[in-house]
């Protein structure tokens, strides 16, 4: 697969999540509007997808049918929208710019940000748990697995150590611990989530593509870590250098420039040999590891 193949299937399904994530919002002018309106603020225009896109690319390996993929996916990427915006508050990493505009709480206020963040979150389930995605046992291992990345042993917990450690000095294993919990537990969600909407793998395919996705959410964070120390504000799209002002602890401040960007090559190797055993059907997964480990934004 070329790269400019790739580069059309990227561009083609965030058109499509975009489409979907609008048909599954509530319409901005339904009552309560105000509160509406700033859910599809928080959520469409902007982003990268990665988790989206990751999903649809699992999907493809496992043979799921399009319209389910789009239904996870959006599920997927409504989780990651909430976590931004209460990530954002004051309570939390206090920021004003998401994605290149003022975050939600600085457009609309802080109470609507927070109920922006629990309806986006309560959303997410509610599409999974429609009678029409599929099989009802299979349904319940999905919202399963996204409530488990989603809290207090997945996104929300990695938050609180986080948040627990500014200004402290952590070593590697309780780093990656944090940013399993954090940043990783998600992007495994995702991945998994997209591989459950199809046909079911071996128990050793399975655990192939979970150390996949173990890595790519780890190489997610150290490139992460890279960018807000190397690259702009402008070129970001949220406050670069937050974490260094901030006094957090990260890849760079740990390792170095240089050895951060050294272990993220070593995850990305990781990633793709966990890959190879499915071959070409797992094309675009390998693709998206690339384009994580070199991605500028």
């Amino acid at each position: 697969m070329n790269q400019i193949a790739f580069n059309n299937w990227m561009a083609s399904t965030q058109i499509r999540i975009e489409a979907s994530l609008a048909r599954h919002l509530p319409i901005a002018d339904s009552i309560p509007a105000r509160l509406h309106e700033a859910m599809r603020y928080a959520t469409l225009g902007g982003g990268k997808r990665i988790r989206p896109l990751l999903t649809c690319a699992a999907g493809e390996l496992t043979g799921a049918q399009p319209d389910m993929l789009d239904s996870v996916a959006c599920a997927v990427e409504m989780i990651h929208t909430y976590s931004l915006v209460h990530d954002d508050l004051p309570c939390m990493d206090n920021d004003a710019l998401r994605r290149g505009r003022p975050t939600c709480h600085i457009e609309f206020d802080e109470a609507t940000a927070l109920l922006v963040g629990d309806s986006l979150q309560t959303q997410a389930f509610e599409i999974l748990a429609n009678p029409t995605l599929g099989q009802p046992a299979n349904q319940l291992e999905m919202i399963t697995l996204l409530a488990h990345a989603s809290g207090s042993y997945g996104m929300a917990g990695g938050q609180a150590i986080d948040l627990a450690s500014v200004g402290k000095a952590l070593n590697q294993p309780e780093l990656e611990l944090m940013h399993a919990l954090k940043t990783g537990a998600l992007i495994r969600a995702a991945v998994l989530l997209g591989a459950l909407a199809g046909q079911p793998l071996t128990p050793d395919e399975r655990k192939n593509l979970d150390r996949f996705a173990k890595r790519a959410g780890l190489l997610f964070q150290v490139i992460d870590d890279i960018l807000d120390c190397t690259a702009s504000t402008a070129t970001l799209g949220k406050t670069a250098g937050k974490d260094e002002a901030t006094d957090k602890p990260t890849y760079v401040s740990l390792l170095g420039l240089d050895a951060a960007r050294r272990y993220a090559d070593d995850l990305r190797s990781e990633a793709l040999a966990a890959l190879s055993p499915f071959g070409e059907r797992a094309s675009r997964l390998t693709q998206l590891a690339d384009f994580i480990c070199h991605r500028q934004f």
